[in-house]
């Protein structure tokens, strides 16, 4: 049986959707808003935009780094075995030298293990930063990657590692877009995913994609249907009935609330109204959580 969760417990919330676009980063730091003191984390590392809301003071940078390996070619003999044990395809051996890929290279440290004559050893490589701050009562932590890196997934550990050692007690996870390995990453821990969809079909197709992906992870959930026009159907809406999914709340398609966003202002600092959208279902998601 799940354990209830009281305001003096630890509740990591994951927001995320099927594509970019649909709402995510607006929710996220509303949520993150209303709900302080609380963290808000961006691991949306390729695009990160959640810091143009927030506009946090006193940012503090942490390198992140990953090991890849180098051989000293005075020992490597060439027998190859580094070459056949990596998976990745990241090693290859021309001449009397070993060629790493870096780009691809998984930092696993198997080939180091493997040589039979330890002639490999690893060095640090830059792959992002993650920057901390704050705004008001929200602590953020923001991932960046580095232009041209194959993949995020440093960071995001590094994200999640920050948060574990935190004492906050309400952290909202503004995941990337989609369902690939980085969004993995970033609900492990959650308590509680919030899956954003949009009016459309295109939208309802993607939320059938990562209500497969969340169900996969056994997390619970629920869906916020955002840009709603009164008297227009709503694919995903229906999609939500037909399978008996919980809608934790309904965001219209607001003129207001689309220039606050289009000019980086969170809305529920800027409109009492909006306020107590977010709020409300803010108080939705802990009722779901506490079940």
């Amino acid at each position: 049986m799940r354990d209830v969760i009281t305001e003096r417990t630890k509740m990591k919330i994951a927001v995320l959707s099927g594509k970019g676009g649909t709402g995510k980063t607006m929710l996220s730091v509303n949520l993150a808003a209303v709900a302080t003191p609380s963290t808000y984390v961006d691991c949306d590392v390729e695009e990160p935009n959640g810091y143009l809301f927030f506009k946090p003071e006193d940012v503090r940078p942490e390198i992140v780094s990953v090991l890849v390996p180098s051989a000293d070619p005075n020992i490597c003999n060439g027998c190859k075995e580094c070459v056949r044990f990596c998976k990745f395809h990241a090693l290859a051996h021309s001449g009397e030298h070993l060629i790493v890929f870096e780009d691809v290279c998984h930092s696993c440290g198997g080939c180091s293990l493997i040589c039979p004559l330890n002639a490999i050893t690893e060095h640090p490589r830059t792959v992002g930063v993650v920057e901390s701050g704050r705004s008001g009562e929200v602590t953020i932590h923001t991932g960046r990657m580095n232009v041209g890196e194959a993949a995020g997934l440093p960071i995001i550990r590094k994200l999640m590692k920050k948060i574990s050692e935190s004492g906050q007690e309400r952290i909202f996870i503004d995941c990337p877009p989609g369902s690939s390995c980085t969004v993995m990453e970033s609900i492990r821990d959650a308590e509680f995913c919030v899956l954003v969809s949009e009016p459309t079909i295109f939208g309802t197709h993607n939320l059938e994609m990562i209500v497969e992906l969340v169900r996969t992870f056994d997390k619970p959930f629920g869906v916020i249907l955002n840009k709603r026009l009164d008297g227009e159907k709503d694919p995903s809406e229906e999609y939500c009935h037909r399978n008996c999914l919980p809608i934790l709340g309904k965001i219209p398609f607001d003129h207001e609330l689309g220039i606050l966003n289009s000019e980086g202002k969170i809305a529920s600092r800027e409109n009492g109204r909006f306020f107590q959208m977010f709020k409300d279902i803010y108080d939705h998601i802990t009722e779901c959580v506490s079940i």
